[in-house]
């Protein structure tokens, strides 16, 4: 397997790192438009590991990510079985269509981006999440080559959890609902509390502000207002209650294909602050990614609005020394439990920012997202997973994913337990 890992940011950085670990690879060639930064990942896996075991396994190189030519040429010129998107959502077609080019499978943790109902946002779908991908399906079925999609975190190892709880806990399920929540607080030279996002604030305004999506088997798919349907869930292992609401993403849009509910849903911890500042960035049209004509000290000049707003706050990569707590992911299911009783489960994986910049140095959020999709091309390398066409990540037997994740790395594993709440229904 050789594998060209697509952007050396927070979570193509965190990607490299962790699978430095593993041996099932022949190659990773780690690009970004701004080599440099491909550069600096291999110089930190170099000096973590040694040059013996990172020269050959781990090449920089540039591309861009805008043209899917470039991809296809890079893609090419290594040789590479499998293209992994590591950048935002808005390079989804172009990566999706280099890879397509060189005859390479795909992976990302991200889909094609939606575009809203023109007349009845807030109560019909337009163009949904992922949809141009799944869309050509039967394209990459004919050239026997595997899309595997929403392999990050959220989407992603929730997806696994869904197939998981589908497979052997449940007969019949009434809600997949994701719900996602965290403690994590930033904190400048000063000590004072900061808002710094720690995922990139150009996805995050994409979900929070689109029209969220559910699912429901009488209905099909169907929008709602953002933030809508507060609810207070409680996360395990210290993080506590947090009120989380509707947001536009990937998983509801994913699960309905091959998993059978009566409803899916997804919900955020957002928190009334970050609530507040994404409804003033839109009230004052900062969330627009169409250019406005800007004055310069060097003349007028078209920048996207939210590519500023993305540029004034601190880069998600950076802000892990100075941020403490935990950040935990996971699938909520209700429904009747295998023995024709209610039942009620969370399946979950914490993350704890002080472990993994110890052990990696990379924040929690984007060391949890980079985490899968490693797993998944390690099962895909040995044949416990295989397939062709544009699939979820719930199209596959989840028990192999969750027992390799959870043995220990002594035993050939990633030492990452994931949890099984009972929360009987009442």
């Amino acid at each position: 397997m050789r594998i060209l890992l697509v952007g050396a940011g927070g979570v193509g950085d965190a990607f490299a790192k962790i699978a430095a670990r593993r041996s099932f690879f022949e190659c990773v060639v780690v690009t970004d438009f701004d080599i440099t930064r491909a550069e600096r990942t291999i110089a930190w896996l170099t000096e973590r590991h040694g040059a013996a075991a990172i020269a050959g396994r781990f090449v920089a190189d540039s591309i861009d990510a805008s043209d899917p030519g470039s991809v296809a040429a890079v893609a090419q010129r290594h040789s590479i079985t499998h293209v992994m998107n590591a950048v935002e959502p808005k390079f989804v077609p172009t990566i999706f269509a280099g890879a397509a080019a060189a005859g390479a499978n795909y992976l990302d943790m991200a889909m094609s981006l939606s575009k809203s109902h023109p007349t009845s946002p807030y109560s019909l779908t337009g163009v949904t999440l992922g949809e141009e991908q799944f869309a050509v399906t039967a394209e990459w079925e004919a050239a026997n080559r595997l899309a595997l999609v929403g392999i990050g975190v959220e989407p992603g190892l929730s997806n696994v959890f869904a197939r998981y709880a589908a497979d052997h806990l449940f007969s019949h399920i009434d809600e997949l609902g994701t719900r996602d929540g965290a403690n994590l607080v930033v904190r400048d030279a000063n000590g004072e509390e900061i808002f710094a996002p720690s995922f990139s604030i150009w996805t995050t305004i994409e979900e929070c502000l689109n029209p969220p999506v559910i699912w429901e088997k009488d209905k099909g798919w169907f929008t709602t207002e953002p933030f809508s349907e507060p609810e207070v869930f409680v996360f395990p292992e210290g993080i506590g209650p947090v009120e989380c609401v509707n947001v536009e993403h990937e998983e509801v849009l994913m699960m309905p294909r091959w998993l059978d509910a009566q409803r899916v849903t997804f919900k955020y911890g957002l928190g009334n602050e970050f609530i507040g500042i994404l409804k003033t960035l839109h009230q004052l049209g900062l969330d627009s990614v169409t250019p406005v004509k800007v004055r310069t000290a060097d003349g007028p000049a078209m920048v996207a609005p939210r590519d500023v707003v993305a540029a004034c706050l601190p880069d998600p990569a950076s802000i892990g020394p100075r941020m403490t707590g935990k950040t935990c992911a996971g699938m909520w299911v209700t429904g009747t439990g295998k023995d024709g009783q209610p039942r009620e489960v969370y399946l979950y994986h914490v993350s704890d920012n002080e472990w993994t910049m110890a052990e990696y140095e990379a924040q929690c959020v984007v060391w949890q997202t980079a985490l899968n999709p490693v797993i998944a091309l390690e099962l895909l390398a040995t044949g416990a997973w295989s397939g062709a066409g544009v699939v979820g990540p719930e199209f596959f037997d989840a028990e192999p994913f969750l027992t390799l994740m959870a043995r220990p790395e002594a035993e050939g594993g990633y030492g990452q337990a994931w949890g099984l709440e009972d929360r009987l229904a009442n």
